[in-house]
């Protein structure tokens, strides 16, 4: 899901066929690349997940709203353009990757182990899928494997959170990162007192010790209970 009609560029070509090639597609983006789609991309909306159409172009598009991934951009769901052909009325659709499954436990453990299923994986602005992932994509799908819709970005996941005293994080709570003035600007799941799970940019899924330089933005932890 684009933020414009011409945000994609040449190299993006392969998500946009008609059948897209996701694999072929980030295979080929370098981190140069990848670190380009800011402003551009805002987010994937899996198989078989709902959408609602806002507003159509004659060239091909369609602006929707993502009912399952939460935003303040929009009241229905995350806003963004997106290919009028990948869009489908077929109702054997919802049988895809986009369908929440039947909630099951989302204790630190359920939580974590989700997350850990991407241990590796490499980081893609707005990825929201064994493609690639961002910092508050890994959080959002980790939760949706769960069968519990959070919000999709992550100043949002920090609005909805219950605030935990920097301290006091447990397993599978969240750290949240910032900048003076800057709001948040990054997140991971708490897998001990000074230890995340996360999607750093430019680099790879990791659970790691805070950094100093991480410690240095480190502005709240918190804890969401869908």
């Amino acid at each position: 899901m684009w933020t414009a009609l011409d945000a994609p560029r040449p190299i993006d070509m392969a998500a946009l066929a008609d059948d897209p090639d996701v694999a072929a597609w980030t295979d080929g983006l370098d981190n140069e690349a990848r670190l380009g789609l800011h402003g551009r991309l805002e987010t994937q909306a899996l198989q078989g997940e709902p959408v609602e159409i806002i507003e159509e172009s004659p060239n091909g598009w369609a602006y929707v709203a993502v009912l399952w991934q939460p935003s303040p951009k929009h009241r229905r769901g995350y806003p963004g353009w997106v290919r009028r052909a990948h869009l489908t009325e077929d109702p054997d659709i919802g049988a895809g990757d986009g369908n929440p499954p039947a909630r099951v436990a989302t204790d630190a453990d359920a939580l974590t182990g989700y997350a850990r299923r991407y241990l590796g994986l490499r980081y893609l602005w707005g990825g929201l899928s064994p493609y690639g992932l961002d910092c508050s994509g890994l959080i959002h799908l980790s939760y949706r494997r769960a069968g519990v819709v959070v919000p999709r970005d992550a100043y949002a996941q920090h609005r909805a959170s219950s605030a935990v005293p920097l301290g006091a994080e447990e397993p599978g709570d969240l750290y949240f990162f910032g900048s003076e003035g800057g709001g948040i600007t990054h997140v991971g799941f708490v897998t001990a007192p000074g230890r995340m799970l996360h999607a750093p940019e430019g680099a790879h899924v990791e659970d790691v010790p805070l950094a100093d330089d991480r410690r240095a933005t480190l502005v709240a932890a918190g804890r969401l209970t869908g």
